[in-house]
């Protein structure tokens, strides 16, 4: 029986299909967590917030891009508009 580091709840996990690296999360209370040891128990970590916060820094490139691809739709409709008249 495995349960979460954060919060303890137990996950409905086969404890024989995990690897070393392997990412789960938790149910219960959302935690990505990583299998740090298989032996001779499993053994989980909740993922640092390092990691986290390459997630952060690339959602916020793509917000960034969306932006300006709207500011480009936004130009070429203005240039529409002008050669209209």
């Amino acid at each position: 029986m495995i349960s979460c580091p954060e919060c303890d709840a137990v996950l409905e996990i086969e404890e024989n299909e995990l690897e070393e690296g392997d990412t789960v999360n938790c149910e219960e209370c959302g935690a990505s967590l990583v299998v740090v040891s298989t032996d001779p128990t499993v053994e989980l970590e909740v993922e640092s917030e390092g990691d986290l916060d390459d997630d952060e820094e690339l959602d916020d490139e793509l917000d960034d891009e969306d932006a300006d691809d709207e500011e480009d739709d936004e130009d070429e409709e203005d240039d529409e508009e002008e050669d209209w008249r």
